[in-house]
């Protein structure tokens, strides 16, 4: 991995950009370059957008949707309490080497489903899909269930729709599975009926993952501990993966996830959720490739397991104005707006 610090001769913001660098890094290899860029053409020319810029891999993972112009004047980043500052927060660093991480050297197919083809899990602002789809996931976190149409008539009414028509929309675009009655069946990485994977929060409920990789990007997209058991298919035993205080541990120590999809179309749910799962060993997720010929996939260690399921799920929760996350509070369904 490569990362590639632009900045303007004596930024004043450029040294605390290089320590947060190195305490997102936390010993990964990277070479980390730092350049000094005196002119808008070598802006344009390296892809800065203000002073300082952060690339990884020659990539500018805060860009500005749209696009920004190149720019040699101060670059100021949103941090998660709404403040600006002068460098990406270590967080949002980390965020995106996970995100850089797990992509790195890939064979894209095995995971185009669970990343919707590189366009992410996180739902647009627009039509007030984000904020349902949230309220969803948030219902998951509190309650252990998926909510009914009649708790998202607030966030609904905000953007002017019925909550089945924002519903639906969400389905069609592959953030959550709906049933014949229009009833949320799964919102990932959160399903309603039972599945290999459970999840238990520190300060929540007992929720089940769709898959493996959505079982690992729980607890960062709830900033919590939490204990993961599945079973291997092909042996029968017990994975346990706890994380603690950001810290993940995995029982046995030889435990692996295997990554595939089939080769047709159509939700996550249906091409790659069944083929996302954790084994005891190498070799028994190899076994189970081979008894499974319809699904085309790969092997993947415990870091990159761990990178994948934050990289696709860690900032789901995250405000769409930079503002901190509501605090949220577990309540039963159906029981009206605060």
């Amino acid at each position: 991995m490569r990362i590639t610090l632009l900045t303007v001769p004596d930024c004043p913001h450029a040294p605390l950009a290089r320590e947060r660098i190195d305490q997102a890094l936390d010993g990964r290899a990277a070479v980390v370059d730092v350049v000094e860029v005196s002119d808008e053409a070598q802006a344009a020319l390296l892809g800065m957008a203000g002073s300082p810029t952060v690339l990884i891999d020659g990539v500018d993972h805060f860009a500005v949707p749209g696009g920004a112009a190149a720019s040699i004047s101060c670059r100021l980043y949103r941090a998660r309490d709404g403040r600006a500052e002068g460098s990406p927060s270590v967080a949002d660093l980390r965020r995106v080497l996970d995100m850089a991480e797990a992509d790195d050297g890939c064979d894209c197919l095995p995971l185009d489903a669970a990343g919707r083809s590189g366009r992410g899990r996180l739902a647009p602002v627009a039509g007030g899909l984000r904020a349902a789809q949230q309220a969803v996931l948030r219902s998951f976190a509190c309650t252990g269930r998926a909510p009914e149409a009649a708790d998202l008539e607030q966030v609904s009414c905000d953007s002017g729709r019925e909550p089945g028509e924002v519903l639906a929309e969400l389905a069609a675009e592959d953030f959550l599975t709906l049933d014949a009655q229009g009833r949320v069946q799964a919102a990932y990485p959160f399903s309603v009926s039972p599945t290999a994977h459970r999840v238990r929060l520190a300060e929540g409920p007992e929720v089940w993952a769709m898959c493996a990789i959505d079982a690992l990007g729980i607890p960062d997209m709830l900033n919590t501990d939490a204990v993961i058991t599945s079973t291997d298919p092909v042996t029968g035993e017990a994975v346990t993966v706890t994380s603690t205080g950001g810290q993940v541990a995995w029982q046995p120590a030889t435990a692996v996830v295997y990554v595939g999809q089939r080769s047709c179309t159509g939700p996550a749910a249906d091409v790659a959720c069944g083929a996302l799962n954790f084994f005891t060993s190498r070799r028994a997720a190899g076994a189970w490739a081979e008894q499974h010929p319809d699904y085309t996939g790969i092997t993947i260690d415990q870091a990159r397991a761990e990178a994948l399921g934050r990289s696709i799920f860690g900032a789901l929760l995250e405000p769409a104005d930079g503002s901190v996350p509501q605090q949220t509070e577990a309540h039963e369904p159906n029981q009206g707006s605060e």
